[in-house]
């Protein structure tokens, strides 16, 4: 993780985070000032699935930043439920930074690299045209347009195949069906850059940092914000067999296979890898490698489950 010296709160900035039990949230709450200057919103308070509730929050509290680290993940299950999908995903993102910018509060939205298609054979950059293959791609790009037409001061990081210490993740899936086969099935022919959460929440503190105390007109809008380093599914998942193997944790064997012999309800991109250069040149702070944070996560994963397996 490439990391340049903080900026520094130069007056007192409120953060209001959305999303507070999700994966992202709860790095964000590991990487943000604890000196009460960051407030967390769950469901229960502003559920993007009704938006007039997010609109109440910020308008009580009037915070500096809003970032929106809440969404609809579930790629098949948004085929399934597209209304619901686009509802947290679109439209209420688009009210939340609208809401933001009526108490000139800036907006931080995260999206997705499958809002393309993956047929570049090459790292997608922001200027290239989203063209999504399912629901949950279509949302996240409808919530990009919502919210970069709500709130002139926002912007958008698209990051790609998130993992950490939290939630539902590739990671703890792979340790739980470790320790229950004796070989797994994994797409090798869909390519991209896995993302360590601890590391995209230190990117969204970063901007928020910016946004608060630094807020020039270039550093707003869209940006990419993944890991550095390329892998197939097929390729990540022997690593996190290998490096939780050499932990003594749970391990199998992977068996590679095609996308066409893994059953699903969409079709995901072929290649979906995110070059995020534009973010280090303006922000000085990208991802680091996948590698570096699959380390980092299995030694907490492992540890916590007494080598024996992941948490769900």
């Amino acid at each position: 993780m490439a990391v340049s010296a903080w900026a520094c709160w130069a007056r007192m900035t409120r953060i209001l985070i959305l999303g507070e039990t999700g994966q992202l949230a709860r790095a964000l709450r590991r990487v943000m000032p604890a000196d009460g200057s960051v407030m967390f919103a769950g469901r229960t308070v502003a559920d993007l699935a009704q938006p007039e509730t997010v609109r109440a929050l910020i308008t009580r509290t009037r915070p500096s930043v809003v970032i929106n680290a809440a969404a609809y993940t579930a790629v098949d299950g948004a085929e399934r439920e597209p209304a619901h999908a686009r509802a947290v995903n679109a439209i209420g993102p688009g009210v939340a930074a609208r809401a933001a910018a009526e108490v000139d509060a800036a907006f931080i939205q995260y999206s997705t690299d499958y809002v393309f298609d993956g047929d570049t054979e090459r790292p997608y950059v922001e200027s290239d045209p989203p063209a999504p293959l399912g629901v949950y791609g279509q949302t996240k790009r409808e919530g990009e347009m919502a919210v970069a037409e709500a709130n002139a001061r926002h912007v958008i990081l698209r990051t790609s195949w998130l993992f950490g210490f939290d939630g539902t993740n590739f990671v703890k899936t792979m340790l739980r069906l470790a320790a229950e086969r004796r070989v797994v099935d994994v797409v090798a022919d869909q390519q991209g850059r896995p993302t360590f959460a601890e590391d995209l929440a230190r990117v969204g503190a970063r901007v928020a940092d910016c946004l608060s105390s630094d807020d020039r007109p270039e550093r707003r809008g869209l940006f990419h914000a993944a890991g550095s380093q390329d892998a197939t599914w097929y390729e990540f998942a022997r690593a996190i067999m290998a490096q939780s193997a050499a932990r003594g944790g749970p391990s199998c064997d992977v068996r590679a296979v095609s996308s066409a012999e893994y059953p699903s309800a969409v079709r995901r991109p072929k290649d979906s890898r995110l070059d995020s250069a534009r973010l280090g040149a303006l922000y000085g702070i990208r991802p680091g490698s996948w590698q570096e944070g699959l380390a980092a996560t299995l030694d907490r994963l492992l540890i916590e489950t007494g080598r024996t397996g992941a948490t769900s």
